[in-house]
């Protein structure tokens, strides 16, 4: 998608598999006073490079906590998580800190742009955090505003842009590092149907790119858009349905 070089990548090791994030009978147990709380129990799925995934089910069901987990925010209590062959549970956590800048890139809700900085400064923001050249990454902001048609709003802060226009901005920050996956949380739930569609295409369209896409949604409509879809229930998976039916 740019020609601008990208960051080392993690000292890792590789795997020669096309499965990009492998899950191994991940669990998650939290502690809620004297009582265990099983929010994953024994997960087991395999999410290949530049596939397009939906991740439902009901509240209750794992959803977030599979996310969370899928973004290095949190570990599994047991099993292996194996994001490019490197087993995540065995990293500290300044590395688990680089490989989610480096690697993985996050799309939210409710956008989570800082409000003080404008267009341009919050899509570098990951750069700054990567020590790149402070023309080298205005480029790369530039680059990515133009990709997302937000060219001419670089001196633009949040406020002054619409729910669709700071979802795109929230999206070209994602891509700032050249991440592997793409993490989506509910990306088109703060936004109308129109607009939401409008988010759905550029999410379509990066993974037509070569971009991994795993988002999280309770929208039938919204998860229509993905190749694979995830349903979850109870913390284990309820069903996986693949790509014949899929947009």
């Amino acid at each position: 998608m740019s020609d601008l070089a990208k960051p080392d990548p993690s000292a890792a090791a590789v795997s020669t598999s096309q499965a990009l994030v492998d899950l191994e009978d991940v669990c998650k147990t939290y502690l809620m006073g004297t009582e265990e709380v099983h929010a994953l129990a024994g997960v087991s799925v395999s999410f290949e490079k530049g596939g397009f995934w939906a991740v439902m089910g009901p509240s209750g069901s794992g959803k977030s906590t599979l996310l969370n987990l899928l973004g290095c925010l949190d570990r599994p209590t047991s099993g292996r998580y194996l994001l490019n062959g490197a087993d995540v549970s065995l990293l500290d956590d300044d590395e688990l800190s680089q490989l989610r800048l480096r690697e993985l890139g996050f799309i939210f809700q409710s956008f989570n742009l800082i409000m003080q900085l404008t267009v341009q400064e919050n899509i570098e923001l990951p750069l700054y955090y990567l020590g790149w050249e402070a023309s080298k990454s205005a480029a790369r902001a530039r680059e990515l505003a133009d990709m997302v048609t937000l060219g001419d709003r670089l001196r633009h802060k949040p406020a002054e842009l619409s729910g669709g226009q700071q979802q795109r901005v929230a999206i070209a920050r994602a891509l700032a590092n050249d991440p592997w996956v793409l993490l989506a949380d509910e990306p088109t739930g703060n936004l109308d149907s129109s607009t939401g569609e409008q988010i759905m295409d550029l999410l379509c369209e990066l993974n037509s790119q070569g971009k991994t896409v795993i988002l999280v949604t309770h929208e039938e409509h919204v998860a229509s858009y993905a190749k694979r879809r995830l349903h979850l229930l109870d913390g284990v998976i309820d069903r996986i349905e693949g790509e014949d039916d899929a947009k």
